[in-house]
């Protein structure tokens, strides 16, 4: 339990860390990343006017009626496709990337080539 408390501290500091340089503006907002073991959350943020602009995650109803039976890299593709689209309905073609402290692999790195290849910037 110790182990798991120290990992989760960790990933704060990184985070904290990383947020000195992130910052997310309305032209070119924050795509901020968070997983848990079974979720993938992605939310677009203005730092400036300290708001949520929009979110999605492997909880929203669209999405879990379509990956009823997904796991892993293929919610987060489907989470990144999502967030672009969403983006997209806002008027944002740019974006600066937060990882949220995790290192940049797996369902982390999935969520960020799909929202890329949606053609969201960054």
């Amino acid at each position: 339990m110790a182990d798991i408390k120290e990992r989760v501290e960790k990933r704060k500091a990184r985070h904290v860390r990383l947020r000195t340089t992130v910052r997310g503006t309305p032209e070119r907002p924050r795509l901020v990343v968070f997983k848990s073991s079974k979720h993938i959350y992605a939310q677009l943020i203005d730092d400036l006017a300290g708001k949520t602009i929009t979110g999605v995650s492997s909880l929203t109803a669209e999405l879990r009626k379509e990956l009823d039976k997904a796991k892993g890299i293929d919610v987060a593709k489907a989470v990144g496709k999502a967030i672009a689209g969403a983006a997209k309905k806002k008027n944002i073609e740019k974006v600066v990337f937060d990882r949220g402290g995790f290192p940049y692999t797996g369902r982390i790195k999935a969520l960020a080539e799909a929202a890329r290849a949606e053609g969201l910037g960054f």
